[in-house]
C-alpha cells in the first residue's frame, strides 16, 4: 500500500536538513519535507481527522485514514507570535478531506516576525510508515504530491516483567507549553530508553515518543504534569525525563511581552512600555495602520511575458524609489538608496527569473527570490541583519503592487494622530508623513531598523517593541506618547492628559527660547567651556547642524557613503563629500569617522566571512587595517580637504594601542606625500571596554578620546542593542556604564588629552548635565538638540553637575539613574 501525501503549500519544496532548526534538520520530530510558502493557505494533505490545532494557530497535526501522523509547522519559532497574524480554518477532532483550507496566515506580517518562514511538513510516527519518494529542489502547487509512505513492520518495544508503573509530577516551565521544539526533545529523549514512558494531563494521556500525542496533551505554562514508566529500565528514563521537563529547555527567553518595562519603571494603569526609538512628546489620536496582503498568481502566461512583467515593474518601482531619494531629507535618501541597491541586486533579479523559466509568473517568482534572501537573513541569527528583513518585504510589496495593480501604500491618516500598527515598511512611513502624524507606536520593528532611522531623521517621536498590549489602542482614543521616559498612555483621564500637555507646552517653550539663542558660544554658568557639535551623516546635516549653533562636528559616519552600494566611492567623492560638510562649518573642527562597517552594518563589496557573532569580529578599524587600499583612500580623501586641517580623523572601535599606531603610520606618511606640513589631530572613539580602561595609555598617542555610548553600552552589559527582546534594559545611564564613562575622562585628562562624548548619551536631557559632571569636555549630539543641549550647559554650575554626576554613580541601576536625572531637572526648571 501506497500513501500519497500532497502539498498544504504552494511554493519551494526543499530538504528537510535544510530547515535551520536542528528539531526539523535533525529528524526529531521525524522524517518529511520543508516548504518555502508563497501562498497563504495550509490545506489538508491527505483524508483523516485532524488531531491538534496549537491555539496559537501556528502548527497543526493530522493522522490520515491509514494511521500515518502528520505535523504542519508554519515557520520557525512562531509559537512566540501568538496567534497573530494566523486564522484556524478548523478544530480538534474535525474529519478533513485532501485539500481542505486548515489555517490561513498573513504571509508578509509572519515573515517579519518569525525565525523562518519555512514550513516542515513531517511524519511524526516514523516507526509505522516510511517516506520512499519525495518532491524535493522545485516549486510544488498545493495538493500536488509531496511524499509517497509506506508501512513498515513495527517491533515491540521489551516490557518488564512485573509490569509496574512508577510515576512522578513536574510543573512545566515551558513558556509555551508542550508545542513542536519540546516534544521533539521529550521523544528524543524517551527513545533513549526501552521503558514506555507516557505524560498525562487530567483526563489526557499521551506517549512520550510521539509528537502528535504530546502536542495533542494542549499543556500550557505551569500545568502539573505526570510522568508514567513502565519497563526494565523506567527508573532511568524516570529519572532522564524529570529532569528534562523540569527545565525550559533553552525557551525561556522573555518575549516582547514579557519584557520588563523601560527603565524598569513601573506603570500605570492604560500605560504601555516601548524602546525609544525617536525621542519627544506628542497627543493625538490613535491612527491604525494594517498592511493587506497581496495576492499572486502561481502559473504564469509565458516565460516571456512574465519576464517583461517583471523587468517592467522593476524599473517603474525604481523611478519612484529614486524620486522619493532626490526629494527627501538625508534620512530618507539613505534609505532608499539602500532600497534601490535590494532592487537592481543580481541575485534576486536570477532567482525570480530561474522561477519564471520554470513556468512561474512574474510575482510569483519575485516573491519566492525574496523570501529566500529574508530566509538567509534569518540564518545569521544577527539582530541587526534580521532588522533588514524589512527593507526586503518593501521591496518585495512595492513590486507587487505594480504588478498585480493592488495600492501598497498604507492609507492615509489625519494630521496630528499618532500612527499605531504591529509594523512599518520604510516606503509606508515616507508616504504616511505627508499628512504630518504627531508620532509613532509599533508593537514590533527595533531601535536600530530603517524606520526609526527616519522617525529620528523627522523628528517624529517613536516607541517600538511594544508588543501586544498596543492591541488596546483603538482608533480614535486619545494617547500621549512619551518617547523620553519610553511609555504611551491610553485614554489618558483630564488631570493626565492636562499634566502632559503643559510638560509639551514647557518643552516647546524651552526649544524655543535655546533656539533664540542657539549661536552663542556654550558655557557654564560659571565659565566652563563646553564646545557643543554635531554629529552629522551629509552634507544637509551639516546644514541643519549650522543653523542650531553647532561649533563643529564631533562624528562625520563617514559610511553613508559607503554603504547601500556595489562598489566603494572613489577618492574624490569623498573628498567632495568631505569639502561640502567642511564648507557647510566654515572656520569649525570637523572630525571625519573612518569607515565602520562590519557587524551590523555589511558592504556588498568587501565580503565578511561568516561570523558567529559579528559584533565582535571584524568591524571598526579592523575592517580598514585588513584592507589598506580603502583605508588609504580614504585618509588621502580627509587630508585633502582645504584649508588643510580643518578634518580631523576619528578611529571606531579600537581596543588597542597599536592600532592607533598603524594608523597614524600611515597618516604621517600620506601627509608627506601630500606636503601637508601642520599635523592632522587623530583621536580614537571609546567603544569597547577595554579602550576605557587602557584610556591613559590610548592618550599617549592619541590627540583626542570621544565616547560613543551606543556600542560602548552593549559591550559593557552584554547585551545587544539591536534585538528588541533585551534593547530595553541597554541603557547608556547604568551605573556601569557611567563609571566606564568616568574612568576614560579621568584617564584621558591626566594625559592631558580632552574627552568628548559622541554617542546617543549626548542628545539625551536627562544625561547632559551628569555628562559634563563626569568631567567631558565635548559632547556631539544629533543637530536638532544642539541648540538645547546648549541651553541645558549655560543653566549648570560645573560644583553642581559634578555633585550630581557622583551622586548617578553611586545609584544601583539605570531607572534609578533616571529618576535621579529626572528630579535634578525638574528642580532647576
Amino acid at each position: 500500500m501506497t500513501l500519497i501525501i500532497t502539498s498544504p503549500l504552494r511554493g519551494w519544496a526543499t530538504q528537510l536538513d535544510r530547515v535551520p532548526d536542528p528539531v526539523f534538520a535533525q529528524r526529531m520530530m521525524g522524517d518529511g519535507v520543508a516548504i518555502h510558502p508563497l501562498g497563504d493557505i495550509v490545506c489538508a494533505p491527505c483524508d483523516g481527522e485532524i488531531v491538534t490545532l496549537h491555539d496559537s494557530a501556528h502548527a497543526v497535526s493530522l493522522r490520515s485514514d491509514e494511521g500515518a501522523e502528520l505535523l504542519i509547522h508554519i515557520g520557525l519559532e512562531t509559537v512566540a507570535l501568538k496567534g497573530r497574524g494566523f486564522t484556524p480554518l478548523v478544530a480538534p477532532g474535525a474529519r478533513v478531506l485532501r485539500g481542505d483550507p486548515l489555517i490561513r496566515f498573513d504571509l508578509d506580517a509572519v515573515a517579519l516576525a518569525a525565525a523562518s518562514l519555512i514550513t516542515p511538513v513531517v511524519v511524526t510516527n516514523a516507526e509505522a510508515f516510511t517516506i520512499t519518494r519525495r518532491t524535493v529542489d522545485r516549486a510544488v502547487g498545493a495538493c500536488e504530491e509531496l511524499m509517497a509512505l509506506a508501512p513498515t513492520a513495527q517491533t515491540q518495544r521489551r516490557w518488564s516483567d512485573d509490569g509496574t508503573v512508577i510515576a512522578q509530577t513536574v510543573t512545566l516551565r515551558l513558556p509555551h507549553g508542550i508545542h513542536a521544539r519540546p516534544a521533539a526533545r521529550i521523544g528524543e529523549c524517551a527513545r533513549g530508553f526501552e521503558a514506555d514512558v507516557h505524560l498525562v494531563l487530567g483526563e489526557q494521556r499521551g506517549d512520550a515518543r510521539s509528537p502528535i500525542a504530546l502536542l495533542a496533551l494542549g499543556t500550557k505554562l505551569g500545568d502539573v504534569v505526570r510522568i508514567e514508566a513502565r519497563g526494565d529500565d523506567a527508573e532511568a528514563a524516570l529519572a532522564a525525563m524529570m529532569a528534562l521537563l523540569d527545565t525550559d529547555m533553552g525557551e525561556g527567553v522573555p518575549t516582547a511581552d514579557a519584557r520588563p518595562p523601560v527603565n524598569a519603571r513601573l506603570l500605570e494603569p492604560g500605560q504601555i512600555a516601548g524602546v525609544i526609538a525617536a525621542p519627544g512628546l506628542a497627543i493625538g489620536p490613535v491612527a491604525r495602520i494594517d498592511r493587506a496582503a497581496i495576492a499572486v498568481q502561481r502559473e504564469g502566461a509565458g516565460v516571456e511575458v512574465e519576464r517583461e512583467a517583471l523587468a517592467a515593474a522593476l524599473v517603474d518601482v525604481g523611478e519612484r524609489i529614486a524620486a522619493r531619494a532626490a526629494t527627501g531629507n538625508s534620512h530618507v535618501s539613505a534609505v532608499m538608496t539602500a532600497h534601490l541597491a535590494l532592487l537592481d541586486d543580481p541575485g534576486l533579479a536570477s532567482a525570480a527569473d530561474a522561477r519564471i523559466a520554470e513556468g512561474a509568473s512574474a510575482g510569483f517568482a519575485w516573491r519566492g527570490a525574496v523570501h529566500d534572501q529574508i530566509d538567509a537573513l534569518r540564518a545569521t541569527r544577527n539582530a541587526h541583519l534580521v532588522e533588514r528583513i524589512d527593507d526586503l518585504i518593501d521591496i518585495e510589496r512595492q513590486v507587487l503592487a505594480v504588478l498585480t495593480g493592488t495600492p501598497a501604500d498604507a492609507d492615509a491618516a489625519p494630521p496630528g494622530a499618532i500612527l499605531v500598527a504591529d509594523d512599518l515598511l520604510p516606503s509606508q512611513l515616507v508616504s504616511l508623513a505627508e499628512a504630518g502624524p504627531a508620532g509613532l507606536c509599533l508593537a514590533r520593528g527595533g531601535p536600530t531598523s530603517h524606520v526609526a532611522i527616519l522617525c529620528a531623521g523627522m523628528g517624529l517621536p517613536a516607541l517600538v517593541a511594544m508588543g501586544n498590549a498596543l492591541d488596546a489602542a483603538t482608533p480614535g482614543v486619545t494617547m500621549l506618547l512619551d518617547a523620553e521616559t519610553g511609555c504611551a498612555t491610553i485614554a489618558p483621564d483630564a488631570a493626565t492628559h492636562d499634566a502632559f500637555a503643559a510638560r509639551c507646552d514647557a518643552r516647546s517653550a524651552r526649544r524655543a527660547a535655546a533656539q533664540a539663542a542657539a549661536s552663542d558660544p556654550c558655557h557654564t554658568a560659571d565659565g566652563t567651556r563646553i564646545e557643543l557639535f554635531a554629529n552629522l551623516g551629509s552634507v544637509e546635516d551639516a546644514h541643519a547642524a549650522a543653523a542650531q549653533g553647532a561649533e563643529g562636528s564631533g562624528l562625520v559616519r563617514s559610511e553613508f557613503l559607503f554603504l547601500g552600494r556595489n562598489a566603494a566611492p572613489s577618492e574624490d567623492e569623498q573628498l567632495a563629500a568631505y569639502q561640502g560638510i567642511a564648507d557647510a562649518l566654515p572656520g569649525l573642527p570637523v572630525i571625519v569617522r573612518l569607515l565602520d562597517i562590519g557587524g551590523d552594518k555589511p558592504a556588498a563589496y568587501l565580503p565578511f566571512a561568516a561570523e558567529e557573532n559579528p559584533a565582535l569580529g571584524q568591524r571598526g578599524i579592523r575592517v580598514g587595517l585588513a584592507h589598506p587600499d580603502l583605508l588609504e583612500s580614504q585618509l588621502r580623501a580627509i587630508l585633502r580637504v582645504r584649508p588643510a586641517g580643518q578634518c580631523r580623523i576619528m578611529l571606531p572601535m579600537v581596543a588597542s594601542v597599536a592600532e592607533i599606531v598603524a594608523v597614524r603610520t600611515v597618516v604621517d606618511r600620506l601627509r608627506g606625500d601630500l606636503g601637508i606640513a601642520e599635523p592632522v589631530p587623530v583621536g580614537v572613539m571609546v567603544e569597547t571596554p577595554a579602550a576605557a580602561i587602557t584610556a591613559d595609555l590610548l592618550a599617549a598617542h592619541a590627540d583626542f578620546l570621544s565616547i560613543g555610548t551606543n556600542d560602548l553600552s552593549q559591550y559593557v552589559l552584554a547585551m545587544d542593542r539591536g534585538n528588541p527582546v533585551v534593547a530595553a534594559q541597554v541603557d547608556p545611564l547604568h551605573p556601569a556604564v557611567l563609571r566606564m564613562i568616568a574612568e576614560t575622562c579621568r584617564r584621558g585628562a591626566g594625559a592631558g588629552r580632552w574627552v568628548g562624548v559622541c554617542g546617543g548619551l549626548a542628545s539625551d536631557p536627562l544625561a547632559v548635565p551628569i555628562l559634563i559632571g563626569l568631567g567631558a569636555t565635548e559632547l556631539s549630539a544629533v543637530p536638532g538638540f544642539v541648540a538645547e543641549a546648549k541651553a541645558i550647559v549655560r543653566s549648570l554650575t560645573l560644583a553642581s553637575a559634578q555633585a550630581h554626576a557622583r551622586a548617578a554613580l553611586d545609584c544601583t541601576s539605570a531607572a534609578d539613574v533616571r529618576a535621579l536625572a529626572r528630579a535634578f531637572a525638574e528642580s532647576r526648571a
